[in-house]
């Protein structure tokens, strides 16, 4: 059994639970094969539970409510954000979770079926082919290979965008995330120099693009346009779907760069939801009353402002 959940792929896998666990400690709902992080509520001796970032993901949507039962007796709350290509509607969901279901953002996907000339916008074949005169992608074959160029990389994202929490991966998390099952790393060189990279998991039919970054160097040369057109290229032949992911911020803003980047390679989008469900509701009342900050449409409400 622990065999078959380390072997799991991407989001689904303990390895990748286990990436995260200076935020939570791991664990199964094994009737649906997802994992959660459960937490520490701060000053108390009670624990909450949120999906991993970014996505929910689990094998049986069906069988979730079951799991939530039996987590019903050991924790406040539980919050996540669902993949977007999970076997579930919005009936299903709410059935599981009676506080909050929300659309959150949505997704930008391509549907592998179309030829890519026909699918990108012409902006961005232009920069594809720009960038592809001077940058070369190729596949990792041994992802470890990269960690020390993908820390340099990510490290220059971070301080770009002022990535701080979770969003930002410490050095032991991204060690355990380049061994987790299912990933494929596209690697963007000049003259055999890394300057750009871009982490992908595969479920099923789907990969899902989970993070890429570089460099000032693979900046100036777009070599992120060059990623993503070999991207389309070399999952065509292996999946049916790409999840490009969303905008930035807390809505997937549609004026930013980031989404009219990501929606340059889609030619479909799918919703992703934020769900909440209150399994202890004295607990959950008690613990808003001493968060001054309740009010502002967070979940759980007594974590308001735990990521500012």
């Amino acid at each position: 059994m622990q065999h078959r959940r380390q072997l799991a792929p991407g989001y689904l896998s303990s390895a990748y639970a286990e990436s995260l666990a200076e935020f939570g400690r791991p664990r199964e709902l094994a009737k649906c094969g997802g994992w959660i992080l459960e937490r520490k509520i701060p000053g108390t001796d009670l624990h909450d539970a949120m999906g991993c970032y970014p996505l929910f993901a689990c094998r049986e949507w069906k069988n979730l409510q079951e799991d939530c039962e039996a987590l019903s007796r050991e924790v406040v709350a539980l919050s996540v954000v669902t993949d977007p290509f999970g076997n579930y509607d919005q009936s299903v969901l709410e059935n599981v979770f009676k506080d909050v279901v929300r659309p959150f953002k949505s997704h930008f996907v391509a549907d592998l079926r179309q030829s890519r000339d026909s699918l990108v916008s012409k902006h961005h074949r232009y920069y594809a082919r720009r960038a592809l005169n001077n940058v070369v992608v190729e596949i990792c074959k041994r992802p470890d290979e990269i960690f020390e160029d993908w820390m340099a990389l990510y490290s220059c994202l971070a301080q770009r965008h002022h990535l701080k929490g979770m969003k930002a991966f410490s050095r032991a998390s991204f060690a355990k995330q380049l061994r987790v099952p299912g990933i494929t790393i596209l690697r963007a060189l000049e003259n055999r120099t890394t300057i750009g990279a871009h982490l992908w998991f595969t479920h099923g039919d789907v990969a899902l693009s989970h993070l890429a970054a570089t460099n000032a160097r693979g900046y100036e040369l777009m070599a992120s346009y060059a990623l993503y057109w070999s991207a389309l290229a070399y999952f065509a032949e292996r999946v049916r779907w790409i999840d490009w992911g969303a905008g930035a911020g807390l809505d997937g803003n549609e004026a930013d760069g980031l989404t009219e980047f990501k929606r340059g390679w889609a030619n479909e989008t799918r919703m992703t939801f934020f769900c909440g469900r209150i399994f202890d509701v004295s607990a959950y009342q008690r613990l808003c009353q001493n968060n001054p900050a309740t009010r502002s449409g967070y979940f759980p409400a007594y974590r308001a402002g735990e990521f500012d």
